[in-house]
């Protein structure tokens, strides 16, 4: 039996109040999108692409701490160093891709609760963007007037259900290891295979999640002494290995359900369709929770993708729009798409690729910063830390650059 020394439960005791932020980012990592290109990716190729998301999940880990750690040492937030140290029009650029990257995040975000809407309710999608753009003001307002711990409250609440709502069906039935083992080896099948493995790395390192940490983790731990900041640190470590873990764990269900009860199952390359599969496959209450789960996802991650949009904007543009009204100003995209009758699903996989894309601008710039030692000082990454952020780069380009090379030549 393991006794645990007075010391260690008040060394747990003073790091367990400081866990939170990671997990207001880590709904970036499951949200609609993810949905949509998870479970496309497992009903068309099975377990193939589990590879995918593992490794997407690990770099996650790896960049999400990095983001904090930068605001917790700087007390300045991603976005705010890339625009000190960038010319107007450099700075401009920069800003105008990362707020296209924030739009196809919003986008995916308010179709995702749309489609959940339509999934519990028959609401129109139109109207069901509507509702969730209006409730998710609600609760950015939650953290206009008490603060950010509540903010957390709400968000870790919410993060609970989304787990229970797509790991419920994984289960109930189960996958084979040995299946799960064999979508480990990488390996792609067609060009079709690189672009849903691009959206499932864009849908799991997520940039605008990347820029919102290092905000998160500052204004949760403003003012804090350099002797606390080792402690902090270790807390902060703790709290993105957790938070993501979770959100791994919540990924990696998605696709194994689709693998194992959806594969060859007519109409699961739209969201609609998966839910009417897993109903068929697995009763009516896992297609509930299912349904609730993706509503769940949808308007918490729109919440937190409008606070990370606020971030970049401040950050670059040193301009700030209230809350409220930039949720407003940032669901008219995704109505649009929903007025117009474009295929929902279609759009959420697409986003995801657009964030792929975005990728590097956040994290060449997050390894610049944190290997800076006049800036970050003994915190700065050392020579293993700089190599797997460097090889963390390099995936992500030549992943994108493989894709537009295949969707050029037809591969």
């Amino acid at each position: 039996m393991t006794t645990v020394t007075r010391p260690e439960v008040a060394r747990r005791r003073r790091v367990l109040p400081l866990l939170g932020p990671a997990f207001v980012a880590a709904i970036a990592y499951v949200d609609p999108g993810n949905v949509a290109a998870n479970i496309t990716a497992g009903a068309r190729y099975g377990f193939l692409l589990v590879w995918v998301l593992v490794m997407a999940n690990l770099m996650a880990v790896l960049v999400q701490y990095q983001s904090a750690k930068l605001g917790l040492v700087t007390g300045r937030t991603l976005p705010e160093l890339v625009g000190e140290r960038l010319r107007r029009p450099a700075r401009l650029a920069f800003w105008a891709q990362a707020e296209v990257v924030a739009a196809a995040t919003d986008l995916a975000e308010v179709i995702g609760g749309a489609i959940a809407l339509y999934l519990l309710f028959g609401t129109p999608l139109l109207v069901g963007g509507v509702i969730v753009g209006t409730v998710s003001m609600g609760l950015l307002a939650v953290q206009s007037r008490y603060g950010q711990r509540p903010f957390e409250s709400v968000v870790i609440g919410l993060l609970v259900i989304i787990a229970v709502g797509f790991v419920a069906g994984v289960v109930v039935n189960p996958p084979a290891a040995g299946d799960v083992v064999g979508g480990l080896v990488p390996r792609f099948d067609g060009a079709d295979s690189v672009l849903l493995a691009t959206s499932m790395l864009g849908a799991t390192v997520m940039p605008h999640a990347i820029y919102v940490h290092s905000a998160l983790a500052r204004d949760r731990h403003s003012g804090v002494v350099p002797g606390e900041r080792r402690l902090l640190l270790r807390a902060t470590r703790w709290d993105v290995i957790g938070a993501l873990g979770l959100a791994g764990v919540v990924n990696l269900a998605m696709l194994l359900l689709a693998a194992t009860s959806l594969q060859g199952a007519a109409g699961t390359d739209t969201v609609t369709g998966a839910h009417a599969a897993v109903v068929s496959a697995l009763g009516p209450g896992i297609g509930l929770v299912f349904a609730i789960g993706l509503l769940a996802s949808g308007l918490a991650s729109t919440s937190v993708g409008c606070y990370a949009g606020a971030t970049i904007m401040q950050g670059l543009v040193h301009r700030q729009i209230p809350l409220l009204l930039r949720r407003l100003i940032t669901m008219i995209p995704a109505l649009l798409v929903l007025g117009a009758g474009i295929d929902p699903t279609w759009a959420l996989v697409i986003s995801q690729v657009v964030l792929s894309f975005g990728i590097p601008f956040a994290l060449v710039p997050l390894l610049r910063l944190t290997s800076d030692r006049t800036l970050m000082g003994a915190n700065a990454n050392r020579p293993v830390m700089r190599w797997a952020m460097t090889a963390i780069v390099l995936i992500v380009a030549l992943l994108n650059v493989g894709l537009i090379a295949l969707t050029v030549t037809g591969a």
